[in-house]
């Protein structure tokens, strides 16, 4: 079974080939027809055209027909080596008496030894079935979960002893298995996902390995029968949640932690979030649901949420589903996460991801949930008057887009927009796709150089983006009950350590627009407090400094020259005082497309130049910080030979693309692995001063809270009385954050809004 053609030699009248890529059973007569001699010549034909997939010179100028004819004429090469003068064509003749060892030698490379002695038992070869355990651990290895379902391979669920408790003797049972406990892992059920919207609906704890107790906190699904009173539960619970002695695992703690406070617990002693050491074991997995991290690192099988409440449309509430049904549930996931702690920390360890996880990752989780449950203020009249001003804006764009397209057309429709561009302006076409030519961003950009049509176009669509976004979308998020805006951090998203938001995403809201700073306008301090915003100052190109070590980088930083007139007067060879600010912008797109592993096409489209030039602007660049160039060469060095890359704290990011033998997708992963140890050292950053901050402004006992984190930058909402102490402590904690080999200064501004705040 093979699709090298060297064992063509092989075949015979007891033997043929069989070529699975190809679907292809070769006998004498395929090979003859394949090599035009018989499965004999085949190591011939090789000794005289050679293999250049094994490393068989052959003969030069002799090809598959050279060589047919010549074994036709003579059989084998010694043949052949015996009687040169008879070769019919002289070039050939030439090669062959020049080559003639080299053609012995070839031939000789080619042979299969068939006489090495063999000792197998062809009885043992044959086919009896899968090995069911080796098959299942090889399908749990690479995820093949609908494989292991399909051959009926997964284990029997383990027998979880999940006790609900409906009377006042169970509680007391309850409060006896916490009595002199150090760990136990929760589960809290919700009646929906969104934490701050939530009805506690109960509590699963686990208090021993497949031991756990089930505590209803709403009348269940099944309301007629008992339960206890919930202030009796929590008379039990509290104490033990709020003990920081007793160690506290779960599944999405921050949810946890969030539900609890707002039901007036405070949640203590959290020691290890399952889903945090996943995304850290394996930052670039799709997703991170219980009962995948079960399966895959347990082999135990757990019901997953849409088994219970359905999905999509037809999803039902947990506040509706039987107590008993709710019991195996939660129970079955808090014994998990009690065992699944064990094993993923016991990985972090091995890893080297111990300190990541416990001093940054886990005390990070209650800092998040801290700045969702508080929220931030929003000024939702003057949003609704911006959607009102944004709408007379589109209307008027749109009759720009009618008079210059010269007739009315839906503006919305890719394919109207494709005959008007395309057909009735006769534009240049850009790619094919599916339903035509493109209309994206990229083609209409190119376009617009030409023609006023695809500008107008892009400001249109940037209008309705924004309004449907961000200035309809965020009154729709204000909660009606604190009448602010909780966005949702997301720790376990992003492959570089990046935190992420969503409801709203804060990250995508435009800087430089006047849209944009409309929108920041909207994200208020209540009346006697303002907004402080502290940023930091180009830390990914500080950290690029610090990890390369490149003297001019460093020297710019700590003589404090604006790095980007600094490059400026360096790849465009003038005076720093002849840096006028078209060249500095052009710096700016160079330096951080370093950042990003950009090439000299990207950077000849970003700045509108020719791929030449761009190519010049990043060699001056290189001439001049060579030591980031050697950096960087290192860390594609690494990545290629280790399979990932790392930050300065230890953060992996895999990256098994980088030796794809695609191009595209292996210049994507090169890219990630220039720009992943830069980016997400200054996210770890980012996160310390996150958890020094929140650490300080509660040791103080300030009123002060961080409420959001976007990119480099922190924002609080802090009483006029503490602006000063506020701002002092902002700038201690995140210009002291590392020891670099530059300074990492903070811009800290404050304001009665966002964008007041951030310098607007």
């Amino acid at each position: 079974v093979s699709g090298d053609k060297d064992m063509m030699q092989l075949v015979s009248d007891d033997v043929v080939m069989v070529d699975t890529m190809r679907d292809k059973t070769f006998d004498a007569t395929a090979v003859r027809e394949r090599f035009g001699v018989a499965p004999d010549r085949v190591v011939e034909m090789l000794g005289l055209m050679g293999d250049a997939s094994d490393n068989i010179p052959g003969v030069p100028g002799i090809g598959p027909k050279g060589a047919q004819r010549l074994l036709e004429q003579f059989g084998t090469i010694e043949a052949m080596l015996a009687q040169p003068e008879k070769i019919y064509n002289a070039r050939m003749r030439e090669a062959v008496l020049a080559h003639a060892e080299q053609a012995r030698l070839s031939r000789e490379l080619a042979v299969i030894r068939t006489d090495v002695p063999v000792d197998l038992d062809l009885e043992a070869c044959r086919y009896t079935g899968p090995d069911a355990a080796a098959l299942k651990a090889l399908f749990q290895e690479y995820e093949f979960h609908s494989l292991i379902k399909e051959l009926e391979l997964r284990d029997a669920p383990r027998a979880v002893s999940s006790r609900l408790v409906r009377s006042g003797a169970e509680l007391e049972a309850f409060r006896e298995a916490l009595r002199g406990v150090p760990e136990i892992a929760i589960d809290a059920v919700l009646s929906v996902p969104e934490a701050m919207r939530a009805a506690w609906v109960g509590l699963a704890v686990s208090t021993a390995p497949d031991r756990a107790f089930y505590l209803p906190l709403m009348a269940p699904g099944d309301s007629e029968a008992p339960m206890p009173d919930a202030a009796d539960i929590l008379a039990v619970l509290v104490p033990v949640l709020t003990d920081p002695a007793v160690r506290k695992h779960g599944h999405d703690l921050k949810t946890a932690l969030i539900v609890l406070e707002r039901n007036g617990i405070a949640l203590s002693g959290i020691d290890c979030d399952t889903l945090v050491a996943a995304y850290l074991l394996n930052p670039g997995r799709r997703g991170f649901e219980l009962a995948e991290i079960a399966d895959e690192h347990l082999h135990r099988s757990l019901a997953a949420a849409k088994e219970i409440v359905g999905s999509g449309a037809k999803a039902v509430s947990f506040a509706t589903v039987p107590a008993e049904t709710l019991a195996d549930y939660a129970g079955a996931r808090c014994c998990a996460v009690r065992e699944l702690a064990g094993v993923l920390m016991d990985e972090l360890d091995r890893q080297g991801f111990h300190d990541l996880f416990a001093d940054v990752e886990m005390p990070l989780t209650p800092v998040l949930a801290d700045m969702e449950r508080h929220g931030v203020l929003l000024d939702v009249d003057l949003l609704r008057r911006m959607s009102q001003e944004t709408e007379q804006l589109m209307t008027l764009s749109e009759e720009k887009i009618y008079r210059l397209a010269g007739e009315r057309f839906n503006v919305n429709s890719p394919k109207q927009l494709q005959v008007i561009l395309f057909e009735r302006l006769g534009l240049p076409k850009g790619r094919r796709t599916k339903e035509g030519y493109s209309t994206d961003v990229d083609v209409l950009n190119f376009l617009a150089r030409s023609h006023e049509l695809p500008a107008e176009i892009l400001a249109y669509r940037s209008m309705a983006k924004l309004k449907s976004t961000y200035i309809d979308a965020l009154p729709q998020l204000v909660h009606p009950e604190t009448g602010r805006v909780h966005t949702s951090y997301n720790q376990t998203v992003t492959a570089t350590g990046r935190l992420s938001s969503s409801n709203p995403n804060l990250q995508n809201i435009p800087v430089r627009t006047l849209e944009g700073k409309r929108i920041r306008q909207a994200f208020i301090a209540p009346p006697g407090w303002c907004i402080v915003s502290a940023d930091y100052s180009q830390i990914e190109l500080r950290v690029l400094a610090h990890l390369s070590g490149d003297e001019n980088l460093l020297d710019a930083f700590a003589s404090g020259a604006d790095i980007h007139s600094r490059t400026a007067a360096d790849v465009f060879g003038v005076f720093p005082e002849m840096v006028n600010p078209e060249m500095r912008r052009q710096a700016k797109v160079i330096n951080f497309g370093v950042l990003y592993g950009m090439s000299a096409f990207g950077l000849a489209r970003e700045l509108d130049i020719t791929q030449r030039q761009a190519q010049l602007y990043i060699d001056g660049y290189f001439r001049k910080y060579a030591g980031v160039r050697a950096y960087l060469d290192a860390v594609l060095e690494g990545a290629r030979r280790d399979g990932y890359v790392s930050t300065l704290l230890n953060r992996r990011r895999y990256l098994p693309e980088i030796v794809s033998p695609n191009a595209t997708v292996r210049q994507f992963a090169e890219r990630m692995a220039v720009n992943t140890p830069i980016q997400g050292t200054a996210a770890d950053l980012i996160k310390i001063a996150m958890i020094r901050t929140h650490r300080r402004l509660r040791e103080e006992e300030l009123a002060a809270r961080m409420i959001m984190q976007v990119h480099d930058e922190l924002v609080c909402e802090v009483p006029a009385a503490e602006r000063e102490a506020v701002t002092a402590l902002l700038k201690a904690e995140m210009e002291g954050v590392a020891e670099l080999r530059v300074p990492l200064p903070v811009e800290i501004g404050f304001g009665a809004n966002w964008d007041e705040a951030h310098g607007g």
